[in-house]
């Protein structure tokens, strides 16, 4: 590339010229997704490493400093770095998924089911929506505090606030054995 090519690219970035977007595309993005597959070694992977790298390029186009490094070495450490944390993130997301197979939990029969706690799902409609996201959220769909934070968009410690008021609020209507049921379901 030139070096001519290679200073406009980066006046457009520094302008926030939605151009220069264009511009990396075209001349470094067949590269960069290369490195990003080399990493992750799964074409769908990289291409999305390669959409979240233009992403940060674009946010942290104001940092690239052209006396510290090339933008090709700027670049494809940016890409690099998000494959190797889109690597991390999806090797621990299989780390944490549940192997029913080779489960211990104790499955509880029939019997144990009692039918007071049946209709949980009417009576969080009694509570505020803002709780009943949440709750439904973490006790109906399963996911975790922070799977919550991150689907919802909401910040981990309201997911939190928000967990500790709505079961508040669900005592006021099942008593306290209910609390204590519903809480061990949801934080653990």
């Amino acid at each position: 590339m030139s070096t001519l090519l290679e200073k406009h690219i980066v006046e457009l970035l520094q302008e926030r010229d939605e151009k220069a977007i264009s511009l990396l595309y075209e001349h470094y993005g067949d590269t960069l997704l290369g490195v990003a597959n080399k990493v992750v070694r799964n074409e769908e992977l990289a291409q999305d490493v390669l959409q979240e790298s233009f992403i940060k390029i674009w946010k942290k186009s104001d940092s690239y400093d052209s006396s510290k490094a090339k933008l090709f070495t700027w670049l494809f450490r940016i890409t690099r770095n998000t494959a190797i944390d889109k690597l991390r993130s999806v090797n621990t997301k299989s780390d944490k998924e549940i192997q029913i197979d080779v489960s211990d939990v104790y499955n509880l029969g029939v019997n144990s089911i009692r039918p007071e706690f049946m209709d949980v799902r009417e009576n969080l409609e009694k509570i505020e929506t803002k709780y009943q996201i949440v709750l439904d959220a973490l006790f109906f769909e399963g996911m975790t505090q922070q799977e919550a934070s991150d689907e919802l968009n909401i910040p981990l410690g309201t997911i939190k606030s928000r967990l500790k008021i709505g079961l508040r609020e669900l005592k006021k209507i099942y008593g306290p054995t209910m609390l204590l049921l519903l809480s061990i379901n949801l934080i653990s």
